[in-house]
């Protein structure tokens, strides 16, 4: 490839940055640069958005705060809102969780809804925000020096060179071209089993608030089935089924029709889609090289069970976005995009170990693993105590930055380790803030407290001293209040938003999820994760905490951030 022309630091800094692949990871990508205030360029090989099948259904509740901010409430309103996840063997009811609500959010824990429609809704909220996405430009190469990065396209009218400032690659499972470029591995297992996914219409009931998994039903013995409910009476049905299944003998002989039948029974349906698919477990070595990212599943592939890939994708998306705009405006360094990898290479490495157990119980390799799954299930229908082994997907939940450079750890606030099953964890550094309704003097816009953490950095503090719970004198609240932002503001050049919770938690829901101690400040990322949790009148503690988040060592004077 022939190298560019040099650039000065003024040119690279006009210079977008390039999404490649316009799927929901590089669409939440783009929107979320733009907003804050990136140009972004979106490149996509195919000729236009084929909006085929549901594909990724299972909407966290974090990932649809983060479509929020952006203006996709669309996606909430429209989704469907299930809470309750109920798990079967034969004919028993094992047991059902009950989503977790930490705080008092106004999002619901989960929503389903079809991947196309999200795109649609993400691609108008794209035109609105004025990022156009070139179609029909399949990237082909792409290297970078130390100003840039150069990717290069064809297009039906030849090859096209673009220039960003960096890059980030959300081309899916398929987009090996960047990672062949930047000589990254992808290897991982592949699972012999299939597994068949259809989309049907039919009224079914009270089916429509809960998630079913079957293990080992009369209807599909020694295998599974998971049924999704999705918006407009559609149910998504997954079938585990064996590795030379053939949809369209299937599909000819009657036997689909027969397979649907066994649940649905006589109840009328129309098929709106199917598909067959193999799943795979793969996490690329890097998911940093120089000035390119690699995003969802151009980095990390897992089976879907606990709805672990668009979720972690739009996670990887926001973690980001942040960082990138952070380091082109000049409030922090190298270091910043480094932690970019560090964070989400241990998401994509804790949602592969979580994925691939479920998938080991699902489809055991070997005799002893086929065994165990029995035990464990006949167990099950009679001891709840072996409930917490039957594993038919633990859903997809933030990652917890808790061992991330970022994060200044609290020795009263440990991290307490992986939580269980439908439980969140207590919020500590590196966890994200539970959310909760805020009331901001002049801000009447602002509702929850998620959105006015996105814009930027937020410190919180607990209760004034001498103080319990609430009050305190005000004039000493406001002291504390303006001294730890006075140290805040002076560590950074990037924005610093200093609030008391007296001041803003009008019903109480933030203090009872954080249980603040006095004088205790909590300091928030741009993406809603606690950096740190330290003393307010300790003013070199905050500095230090700051700093930290930021990707700067703690001990560095302000003015050593690039310019």
């Amino acid at each position: 490839m022939r190298p560019p022309a040099p650039r000065t630091p003024a040119d690279t800094a006009t210079d977008p940055v390039l999404v490649l692949g316009a799927g929901p990871v590089g669409q939440t990508a783009a929107l979320l640069l733009a907003r804050r205030g990136v140009p972004v360029l979106v490149v996509d090989g195919r000729p236009e958005r084929d909006a085929v099948g549901s594909k990724a259904i299972c909407q966290q509740r974090d990932v649809l705060d983060v479509w929020d901010w952006l203006g996709g409430g669309r996606i909430i309103a429209e989704g469907l809102t299930w809470d309750t996840a109920r798990t079967f063997y034969q004919g028993h009811e094992l047991f059902s969780v009950r989503l977790p609500d930490p705080g008092a959010s106004s999002l619901p824990s989960f929503v389903n809804i079809s991947q196309s429609r999200t795109e649609e809704v993400l691609d108008d909220l794209l035109a609105r925000a004025g990022v156009q996405i070139s179609w029909s430009h399949e990237v082909t190469g792409i290297d970078q020096d130390a100003d840039g990065v150069t990717v290069e396209c064809a297009t039906p009218d030849g090859p096209v060179r673009l220039r960003g400032s960096h890059a980030l690659s959300c081309m899916g499972a398929h987009g090996g071209v960047v990672r062949k470029a930047l000589g990254l591995d992808f290897s991982g297992t592949s699972f012999d089993d299939r597994f068949l996914i259809c989309d049907i219409r039919a009224d079914l009931g009270d089916w429509e608030r809960e998630r079913r998994f079957y293990f080992d039903p009369e209807w599909n013995p020694g295998r599974q089935v998971l049924i999704h409910p999705c918006p407009d009476s559609v149910f998504r049905i997954d079938w585990q089924v064996p590795s030379d299944f053939d949809l369209e003998a299937e599909e000819s002989s009657g036997r689909l029709d027969a397979r649907i039948r066994q649940i649905v029974g006589d109840t009328p349906y129309e098929i709106v889609w199917h598909s067959v698919y193999r799943f795979h477990t793969r996490v690329t070595d890097r998911m940093r090289c120089g000035r390119v990212l690699l995003a969802g599943d151009n980095a990390h592939l897992v089976a879907p069970f606990g709805a672990r890939g668009l979720n972690s994708g739009v996670q990887d998306a926001e973690n980001a976005a942040w960082k990138l705009a952070y380091v082109r405006e000049g409030w922090a360094g190298e270091e910043l995009l480094e932690s970019y990898h560090t964070e989400r290479h241990a998401a994509a490495l804790e949602n592969a170990d979580v994925t691939s157990a479920t998938m080991r119980f699902l489809v055991p390799q070997d005799e002893a693993e086929r065994e165990r799954r029995i035990s464990v299930l006949r167990q099950a229908v009679t001891d709840a105590g072996a409930h917490p082994n039957v594993d038919s997907g633990r859903l997809a939940e933030p990652f917890w930055y808790t061992g991330s450079a970022l994060t200044t750890a609290c020795p009263e606030r440990p991290f307490g380790g992986r939580p269980p099953r439908g439980q969140a964890p207590v919020p500590c550094p590196g966890v994200i803030l539970p959310d909760a309704p805020v009331t901001v003097a002049g801000r009447p816009e602002v509702k929850r407290l998620r959105p006015l953490l996105r814009e930027g950095l937020t410190l919180l503090l607990g209760a004034g001293e001498g103080a319990a719970g609430e009050g305190g004198d005000p004039s000493d609240r406001e002291a504390l209040r303006a001294l730890v932002h006075a140290t805040a503001t002076g560590a950074t050049p990037a924005p610093v938003t200093t609030l008391h919770l007296d001041d803003i938690d009008a019903t109480g829901a933030l203090r009872r999820a954080l249980d603040p101690g006095p004088g205790q400040v909590w300091l928030v990322r741009p993406d809603a994760h606690v950096a740190a949790v330290v003393p307010g009148t300790d003013p070199e503690a905050v500095r230090a905490a700051v700093r930290t988040a930021l990707g700067h060592p703690a001990t560095d004077p302000v003015d050593t951030v690039p310019a």
